[in-house]
């Protein structure tokens, strides 16, 4: 019963892999060995600037963003949503402490691996490597993505750019404080331009 519950807990993030590249049956036993699920509740810190963050997390449900402070300022510099990862990225892959907060945005429920059982894996099974790649190819994807949409001058365009590159059922979850905060506008900016373009 036990051992059902656990494969049963753990073949979400098993089947997310999966579907990045083939895992082979070792290495899909070491991950529902390894694997653990958590929740956070709305509003709660994940991770703060400072600490080293040693989990790799898979959203199955919930939203979470990524922010650091300037003066007295929360600046939001990503925010993630079902079926994607997240970590500190300086935390996590480098082991360093992290240079930003992590905060949920819903409650969120995750499945995580631990950064000793993901060095392990990416030691042991060449398909891990592989997804490993694919992952930090889509991080890349994604950081640039938010470099373009920096430089861009007008308000109007950035939130235009952001809804035609993002999953429209997200859009109007993420509070709007925290979206204005990302698309680098005042939050009256946002509402009047969301308005706009109803």
């Amino acid at each position: 019963m036990l051992a059902n519950q656990s494969i049963e807990k753990n073949l979400f993030i098993i089947l997310y892999l999966n579907s990045i590249y083939p895992l082979s049956p070792s290495l899909k036993a070491f991950l529902i060995q390894k694997i653990k699920s958590c929740v956070f509740d709305k509003n709660e810190i994940i991770s703060k600037e400072g600490e080293i963050c040693n989990r790799l997390y898979v959203i199955k449900q919930g939203m979470v963003r990524g922010y650091f402070i300037s003066g007295s300022t929360e600046i939001t510099t990503w925010i993630d949503a079902e079926n994607e990862i997240f970590t500190s990225i300086t935390g996590f892959f480098r082991n360093e402490k992290s240079r930003e907060y992590i905060q949920s945005l819903e409650d969120t429920y995750c499945d995580y691996l631990e950064y000793d059982d993901y060095k392990y894996c990416l030691e042991n099974f060449p398909e891990m490597r592989q997804i490993n790649r694919i992952m930090l190819e889509e991080y890349y994807i994604l950081a640039e993505h938010r470099v373009y949409l920096a430089r861009i001058p007008n308000a109007r365009k950035r939130l235009i750019y952001f809804m035609e590159n993002s999953k429209a059922q997200i859009v109007n979850r993420i509070p709007r404080k925290y979206l204005a905060s990302f698309l680098a506008m005042r939050p009256e900016t946002l509402s009047r331009l969301m308005k706009e373009n109803a």
